[in-house]
C-alpha cells in the first residue's frame, strides 16, 4: 500500500485526500489547526462562495497563464460540481456565485470532514510539519514529536494570506528546499492604500463605479462594482480584483494611478453624449444648488469632496458655472484620480499572487524536479478574482492530484 502525506487540510488538501484514498492508497492529512478548513470558514463572509458558473480563464492569473488551460478544463469543472452534489450540498446561485443553500461555510467544512473520514482519510490535527526531506525513495515528514515515511507528498499549505488561519508560507520553503523557484509573493484581493488629505471626509461612503488602473501611464485593467471609500484609500470587490497588480507594481517602483468613474453608465460615451446628459439634467435642476443638482446620483459626503477638490461653492448652481468649471466638475466625477501607494498586508489579503511556477509542474501538478512531489491550491502561482475562483481552483487542483495519486491520470 502506498502512503501519501498531504500537508495542509484546507479545501485543496481535503479534496485531494478524498480523491486519492482507496484500498491501495493510505492518506494522512496533516494540519497545524485543531480542525480542517479554518480559512474556509471565513470565505464569502462566512457563507462560503465555493464556485462560479463563469469559469473563463480570464478570471485566473499566473505568470504562466498559457498553462492554465491544462488545469482548468471542462472535465475537471464538471467533476467539482458532481462532487458537491454527492456531498449533498444544494447550491444557492446568485449571478453565477455558488453558495451552500444553508448560507453557512460551516456546512461545507463539516460535510467535507465527515465525507473524508467516511472514505478512510486519516487526520493528524494540531501537528506542525517542521521539515520534509527525501531518504532513498521515501519522503520523511518531520514533526515536533517524531517523523513518518511516505511514498508521495502533496504540499497544500496555502499561501501567506490570512496567517491567523495558519497560512504562513511554509509550503514555499518546502518547495525551495526541493529545488523549486518561487514567483515573488504579494498580497492579492486586498484593500488599496492611496494618497489624499480628503480621505477622512469620505470614509464610510459606498458608491457604484468603474475603476481603471494605470501603471506608469499605461492602462492595465478596468473593473466595475461597488467601491468602499475609506480613511486609508479604497476597498470593495472591484478594487480587490485590481490589487494584485498594484501590490506587484508598487514593489517594482511603478506609479499606480486609479481613475474612478462615479457615473459608470456614462463609460464609453463620447464627450458630446456626456455633455448632453449633464445639459438635460441642467434643464430640470440647473438653478438648484450643486448639491441638489448631483445628490440624486452621488452620495452626499462624496459630493462634498468632489466640489471641494474642484474649488466650487456648495451653494452655486449648474447654470452659474462657466464652461471650464463644468468641464472640471464633469472630469472630477468621471475621472477622479487617486495615487495608490500600496495595499494592506498579508493579514488582510484573501489570497496571494505568486508561488510555485506552473512551468515547474506537469499536467497533474507533480514536480518536474522531484518525482512523487505534488502541489495543490494557493501554494501554486495561480490566483483568481473574487467570486469563488480561488476556492474553485483549490477544488480543481485537489481533484487532479488526487486522481493521479490513485493511478487514474499518471
Amino acid at each position: 500500500m502506498r502512503k501519501v502525506a498531504i500537508i495542509g487540510a484546507g479545501p485543496a488538501g481535503v479534496m485531494c485526500a478524498i480523491q486519492a484514498v482507496n484500498d491501495d492508497v493510505q492518506v494522512v492529512l496533516f494540519d497545524k489547526n485543531p480542525k480542517l478548513g479554518k480559512k474556509l470558514l471565513a470565505t464569502g463572509n462566512g457563507r462560503c462562495n465555493y464556485w462560479n458558473s463563469n469559469q473563463s480563464l480570464e478570471h485566473y492569473h499566473s505568470s504562466n497563464s498559457e498553462l492554465l488551460s491544462n488545469i482548468i478544463t471542462l472535465e475537471v469543472q464538471e467533476e467539482v460540481l458532481k462532487f458537491f452534489d454527492k456531498l449533498g450540498i444544494v447550491p444557492h446561485i446568485r449571478d453565477g456565485y455558488y453558495y451552500p443553500y444553508s448560507n453557512q461555510a460551516s456546512s461545507v467544512r463539516d460535510l467535507l470532514e465527515s465525507y473524508a473520514k467516511k472514505v478512510g482519510v486519516h487526520f493528524s490535527f494540531d501537528t506542525t510539519v517542521v521539515d520534509i526531506f527525501k531518504e532513498d525513495e521515501k519522503f520523511v515528514v518531520v514533526m515536533k514529536d517524531g517523523c513518518e515515511y511516505f511514498d508521495d507528498i502533496v504540499i497544500a499549505t496555502g499561501s501567506k494570506a490570512s496567517p491567523k488561519t495558519g497560512s504562513t508560507g511554509d509550503g514555499y520553503l518546502f518547495a525551495e528546499k526541493f529545488g523549486h523557484n518561487i514567483i515573488p509573493i504579494y498580497p492579492a484581493l486586498v484593500q488599496v492604500i492611496t494618497e489624499g488629505n480628503f480621505l477622512k471626509d469620505w470614509a464610510g461612503v459606498r458608491s457604484f463605479c468603474s475603476v481603471s488602473l494605470f501603471q506608469d501611464g499605461k492602462f492595465i485593467k478596468r473593473e466595475f462594482g461597488e467601491i468602499q471609500l475609506t480613511d486609508y484609500g479604497v476597498s470593495g470587490i472591484c478594487v480587490f480584483n485590481l490589487s494584485r497588480y498594484i501590490s506587484k507594481g508598487i514593489h517594482e517602483n511603478k506609479k499606480c494611478q486609479l481613475l474612478l468613474n462615479f457615473l459608470p453608465f456614462l463609460d464609453g460615451k463620447n464627450k458630446e453624449e456626456i455633455d448632453s446628459w449633464f445639459s438635460l439634467r441642467g434643464q430640470v435642476l440647473g438653478d438648484s444648488s450643486l448639491i441638489e443638482f448631483l445628490e440624486g446620483v452621488l452620495p452626499y459626503k462624496l459630493l462634498l469632496v468632489i466640489l471641494k477638490r474642484c474649488g466650487l461653492s456648495f451653494k452655486g448652481t449648474w447654470n452659474q458655472l462657466t464652461d471650464d468649471e463644468k468641464n472640471i466638475l464633469i472630469n472630477m466625477i468621471l475621472k477622479f484620480s487617486l495615487s495608490a501607494t500600496g495595499t494592506k498586508d498579508f493579514s488582510f489579503s484573501q489570497v496571494c499572487s505568486g508561488g510555485v511556477p506552473l512551468s515547474e509542474v506537469n499536467s497533474v501538478l507533480e514536480s518536474k524536479k522531484v518525482s512523487h512531489l505534488y502541489f495543490v491550491g494557493e501554494v501554486l502561482d495561480v490566483d483568481g478574482d473574487c467570486g469563488g475562483y480561488n476556492l474553485g481552483f483549490s477544488f480543481m487542483s485537489g481533484i487532479i492530484v488526487g486522481k493521479a495519486l490513485r493511478g487514474e491520470e499518471k
